[in-house]
């Protein structure tokens, strides 16, 4: 059985700012002889057909460069779906063995457009070794770490050829909130906009993450959904705006789920503001936006804030459902709150 398990250490942890449905692309790359530079980025693990050739050779799920005979090495440029703070990096030559890199590294940029020849690119991982057929995970010194720059695009450089199956770049969203008009009606808990999911009380089919992902869910494995609850209780799920703001509507999207959707859901905010005194663990701190409403199958369900609450600051969000089940996102459409 081929092992198509990732590691989740840093996805616990940070965001993959290089992940393909956030927008990420591969813009170039000097050579991909045996196998396209596009594959870096696809979800999951590759995978490993024994016996699948094409003309140039071997069929390989990463990226292949030919043997180099020339002096120099191998080098390809993405652009990063989000933006933000890089904090580490999966090289990951699964598959790849006799054929992989020796050693890679790798730079960052800023940038307004894209890269060219003329790009000054910073270095933030330094030349690390590489093993066959292995996930290599890489935190960023700490010498990095206190530097807040934000990177928008990256340059993977592998020494002196071979294949990379997949690459990850993890960090901290960081968006450009000077290009969001100060009023503006946006996603206050989606991914582009430094939202979090925090904690929930399962995952078991689903992943977290998936609530605040881009876009509708593909699927109904690109959502959150939990185990059959078997005992009292219902699940929930925790999230940070990205921004403290003031709350329109929010939308809890069920696409794909049919029958397996929550019967149904609920909806409290808290505000923490700047007060470290204060904890999410206190019940206090909650506030009803929206009592236990019925979903549906394979819906968007658009529920609209009372005007009175609506005008108060909120950080924090808390959906729980009833009693279990999957949900595809979660949506909390309103204003940035500025004092």
């Amino acid at each position: 059985m081929q092992d198509n398990t990732e590691d989740r250490r840093f996805a616990k942890r940070w965001v993959n700012l290089a992940e393909q449905r956030l927008g990420t692309k591969v813009l170039f790359a000097n050579d991909e002889f045996f196998a396209s530079k596009d594959n870096l980025i696809k979800p999951g693990r590759a995978i490993f057909v024994a016996d699948k050739f094409v003309e140039t050779g071997k069929w390989m799920d990463g990226w292949e460069t030919r043997r180099r005979r020339q002096p120099g090495h191998d080098l390809a440029w993405l652009r990063l779906g989000l933006s933000g703070r890089i904090r580490g990096f999966d090289i990951d030559t699964h598959h790849f063995n006799g054929n992989q890199p020796s050693h890679a590294s790798v730079d960052a940029a800023c940038l307004s457009g894209d890269p060219d020849d003329q790009t000054n690119w910073t270095q933030i991982l330094d030349k690390q070794a590489l093993g066959p057929s292995s996930q290599h995970l890489f935190e960023v010194d700490d010498a990095f770490r206190d530097d807040v720059q934000r990177y928008t695009h990256v340059r993977l450089n592998i020494f002196p050829d071979g294949g990379v199956a997949r690459f990850r770049v993890f960090g901290d969203v960081m968006c450009d909130w000077s290009a969001i008009e100060p009023d503006r009606l946006i996603d206050l808990v989606a991914v582009q906009h430094e939202g979090k999911v925090l904690e929930c009380s399962d995952m078991h089919f689903g992943h977290k993450d998936n609530l605040i992902a881009p876009g509708r869910g593909i699927n109904m494995g690109d959502g959150w959904e939990t185990k059959r609850r078997r005992g009292p209780g219902h699940d929930w799920v925790n999230l940070a705006l990205g921004k403290r703001g003031r709350i329109d509507y929010i939308v809890v999207d069920t696409a794909y789920f049919r029958g397996n959707y929550p019967d149904q859901c609920s909806i409290e905010a808290a505000d923490l503001g700047d007060d470290k005194a204060l904890s999410l663990d206190d019940p206090n701190v909650w506030t009803s936006l929206l009592e236990p409403a019925k979903l549906q199958a394979d819906r968007e369900h658009v529920f609209e804030i009372d005007p009175a609450l609506s005008q108060r600051p909120f950080t924090h969000v808390r959906l729980r459902i009833y009693p279990d089940g999957g949900v595809s996102r979660l949506r909390v459409w309103g204003r940035v709150h500025h004092v």
